[in-house]
């Protein structure tokens, strides 16, 4: 099952997010497929992903 966004416009916003987390955290990411990735590594990714996001909610953005 492919990822499905609430909004397809959104799309491009979450790539960017992405990048920005990944930038944050020490791993390079290219444009598109990603398969070279450890675990650990998207899982790092997806960790500060979801930090920014509670820190957003909690500041009230």
């Amino acid at each position: 099952m492919a990822n499905k966004l609430v909004n397809p416009n959104a799309r491009e916003a979450m790539d960017r997010f992405k990048m920005e987390s990944a930038s944050e955290v020490g791993v390079q990411l290219k444009q598109g497929y990603n398969g070279n990735l450890t675990s650990a590594q998207a899982g790092s990714i997806g960790g500060q992903m979801v930090k920014k996001m509670v820190q957003a909610y909690e500041s009230g953005k």
